[in-house]
């Protein structure tokens, strides 16, 4: 795999990395020798779970599904144009293709703006309002979910698959201008095609344009007419005067002028706006389409980067002489915590009571210090996101490297960490505990983690948490 290929997911290969997200919502894949596969091609953590979907895509049949629905996509799209154009035709056909040659002007706009203002209208809602039904409405939602029939069948990842990629597309606010972009182009064939076949007619045959009514003031259709033909008149279009309009037989002259304002009416308010939502689809797709990624903040994901960084092989950490202190990971944003507290024995001997008495409210844990114990904890950090967490380390213990990497991970975790050399019996008989804690506090110093406080008492360390009983 290239290094190209290791950076920012192209969109193939997000829709990958979320679909085994999904899919692993149902319980987790075996998933060993794409962990290790992973972690041998890259150190960058997004690139590794991008990596490890894919390995696992390519098992469960994921990629080559993918790959059929992209190439059937263009044969889809170019079925439902040609549906949308024969539809076009004999919308035209209706109202051209009368045996009398009788025009009704405002039937024929209505029947050949109608479903493409609803549709306009629903379109244009789901910009705005978060229901997925303005958007499965759509031409571009209909060739989505018909290329995922024709490439999966019944029984394969079509569903998944569909799921993630508009997941991704929602997130990057691009859903409706996604749909839009493929809905709009089709509209636009398709008045095009309308207007031609309707001015070949309109050029070539000979027609009588009016407007009948049983009920309405003959008044409100000059102002209909007079409104409708405002903005084509300003590209030249012209506009039936009152006399024309209130004429029960006009002339040549006005049923040209009735044949324009017709035509000029389908131009503006149906191909126009279809080619200008086009052209701003286009450029928000180009602007936004960087954002077509998943959501790397997820527990999800964090879990996953969690047991990546388990698998990386031990640093020599033991400061040699000279070496500069490595600098402490930074943690989470107090935007990303949850209000809850961690109390962490770690590689405690068996004469210490545990838990400590006295303690809040807290998710109390203790381990051996093990690999698959300490990955197990950085998990559940991983989920928990704690404000807080309090590691409780056997004073009399010398501190190693295992225990500052363990540290800088717990760091990576939470919103602040403290450190309490817990005292065995023996120790507190001796009145070691300053001393103590002393020595942690200086190999805190020494090893660039002076972020995390250590006190030999644990009312100090609780009320230096906020978290005092």
């Amino acid at each position: 795999m290239t290094n190209t290929a290791l950076r920012e997911s192209a969109f193939p290969d997000a829709v990958i990395t979320e679909a085994i997200r999904w899919t692993e919502e149902k319980g987790p894949l075996d998933d060993a020798q794409a962990m290790r596969t992973a972690s041998s091609l890259t150190a960058d953590s997004h690139a590794r779970i991008t990596v490890r979907a894919l390995q696992l895509g390519e098992r469960i049949g994921l990629q080559p599904e993918l790959a059929r629905a992209r190439q059937w996509g263009p044969w889809v799209l170019l079925g439902l144009v040609a549906l949308v154009v024969v539809a076009g035709l004999g919308l035209a056909g209706n109202v051209v293709g009368g045996g009398e040659r009788h025009i009704n002007v405002i039937v024929a706009l209505v029947s050949l703006l109608g479903i493409h203002l609803l549709t306009l209208l629903l379109w244009l809602a789901g910009l705005w309002l978060p229901l997925g039904s303005f958007n499965t409405s759509s031409l571009g939602w209909i060739w989505l979910s018909l290329t995922a029939r024709v490439a999966g069948g019944k029984r394969g990842q079509a569903p998944v698959l569909m799921r993630a990629a508009t997941g991704l597309l929602t997130r990057a606010r691009l859903l409706p201008w996604a749909f839009g972009l493929v809905s709009h182009g089709i509209w636009s064939l398709s008045f095009l095609v309308v207007l031609a076949a309707l001015l070949f007619a309109l050029a070539f045959r000979s027609y009588t344009l009016s407007w009948e009514t049983t009920i309405l003031d003959p008044a409100f259709f000059v102002r209909a007419v007079q409104a409708l033909g405002w903005a084509p008149a300003q590209l030249g279009f012209p506009v039936p005067d009152s006399a024309t309009v209130l004429s029960a037989t006009p002339g040549a002259a006005g049923q040209r002028t009735w044949a324009l304002w017709l035509t000029g009416c389908i131009a503006v308010y149906g191909l126009l706006p279809r080619v200008a939502l086009v052209l701003l689809s286009a450029i928000v797709w180009h602007r936004r389409r960087a954002a077509l990624h998943p959501d790397w903040s997820d527990a999800y994901y964090r879990k996953l980067t969690a047991r990546f960084a388990a698998l990386a092989p031990p640093a020599i950490v033991d400061a040699d002489p000279g070496r500069a202190p490595g600098i402490a990971p930074a943690g989470l944003a107090p935007s990303e915590l949850q209000d809850t507290l961690f109390v962490i024995g770690f590689e405690l001997p068996s004469d210490i009571a545990w838990p400590p008495a006295g303690l809040p409210a807290a998710q109390v844990h203790r381990i051996d210090g093990s690999a698959p114990a300490r990955r197990s904890l950085l998990d559940q950090l991983a989920l928990a996101r704690p404000r807080a967490v309090l590691l409780v380390c056997h004073a009399a213990s010398s501190p190693d490297r295992g225990t500052e990497r363990f540290l800088r991970e717990v760091l990576a975790h939470c919103g602040e960490c403290r450190l309490w050399p817990a005292q065995d019996v023996k120790s507190v008989q001796n009145d070691s505990a300053v001393g103590a804690a002393q020595r942690w506090i200086d190999w805190l110093q020494a090893t660039g983690l002076q972020r995390i406080a250590a006190t030999h008492r644990l009312e100090d360390a609780l009320q230096q948490l906020g978290a005092a009983p």
